[in-house]
């Protein structure tokens, strides 16, 4: 009869999530999930075989999270450009106001680069992000363009933030996203 389980497997991989963002991707060893979650490095393998299916499940719980969060937050702003400012900024909340610990985070944006599951979960967000943006644009020409573009402007807006840490990184989003939308209505009038 199989041992019972210790840790459910959203326990487990919210620990390894964890690891990962404190001490980066490579930090997250058999040895060291074992050591944090108390289960022995014999029942991980069981569990996801390598190391590599661990770091990959648990990114998919990431992006589980993510979506689930993108979905919400979608649902619940205005359909307006306002709307898509408060999407954005909401979704800048996760990052905190720690510029190091921002740059830690890229160190996942690289495993989702890498594996051709986990880049192809980002392609998916991104199109669906798109289409949250886009529908808070819907009167304008070309929606889409405009979230395409405002997402762009947004991602940018983290690496600025990063580099200055000019103040809590809401409102140095809210504030470049609001310039990037002011340019977009002096352009399109």
């Amino acid at each position: 009869m199989p041992r019972r389980r210790t840790l459910s497997d959203e326990q487990l991989l919210a620990m390894v999530l964890a690891l990962i963002h404190a001490e980066g991707p490579d930090a997250a060893t058999f040895a060291a999930v074992a050591k944090a979650s108390g289960l022995s490095g014999s029942t991980l393998v069981q569990r996801f075989t390598t190391k590599a299916a661990m770091l990959r499940a648990a990114l998919l719980y990431a992006w589980d999270g993510l979506e689930a969060e993108t979905a919400r937050l979608a649902e619940s702003v205005p359909k307006t450009p306002e709307g898509a400012i408060a999407l954005l900024v909401g979704l800048s909340q996760d990052y905190g106001d720690d510029a190091a610990a921002y740059g830690e985070g890229l160190l996942v944006l690289r495993e989702d680069f890498r594996d051709p599951v986990l880049r192809a979960r980002g392609a998916a967000w991104g199109k669906a992000l798109t289409v949250a943006i886009a529908r808070c644009f819907g009167s304008a020409s070309a929606p889409e363009t405009i979230a395409r573009l405002m997402l762009s402007q947004w991602q940018g807006s983290l690496t600025w933030w990063g580099f200055g840490t000019e103040g809590p990184v809401a409102v140095f989003v809210e504030a470049e996203l609001r310039r990037f939308l002011a340019a977009v209505a002096v352009h399109s009038a």
